[in-house]
């Protein structure tokens, strides 16, 4: 599964050790660009985790998959990222003004293609 949205919670670092070794885990808040954006907090483990990628604000693109355990009688879920990519400048629309303050010309026509 995938996701896209902007990073708005680094959850606390989490580390810990077991009969593999030393583990970490870094939870993150992601927002979704859509309609009605939803927060969503997703799981990196180990070597999954990248400081460069994972800051607030960072608009990104995660691949994960959903798992669920059992526990004394109650059911938990998990979002595990797996993958982690930035959402480039590419993606975006594009202004070729070369300003933020773009106001593009009237036609020359002098006309007004209103039709009322």
């Amino acid at each position: 599964m995938e996701i896209q949205g902007k990073v708005i919670q680094l959850l606390a670092l989490q580390t810990g050790e077991g009969k593999n070794g030393v583990w970490k885990k870094q939870d993150v808040v992601v927002e979704t660009k859509s309609q009605y954006p939803k927060k969503v907090c997703l799981s990196f483990w180990g070597d999954k985790i990248n400081p460069s990628l994972l800051v607030v604000g960072a608009d990104l693109k995660i691949s994960f998959d959903a798992e669920s355990r059992e526990y004394n009688g109650r059911w938990y879920t998990e979002l595990r990222a797996w993958k982690v990519d930035p959402l480039n400048a590419g993606d975006a629309p594009i202004n070729n003004s070369g300003s933020d303050n773009f106001i593009p010309e009237p036609p020359a026509s002098g006309g007004d293609d209103l039709p009322f």
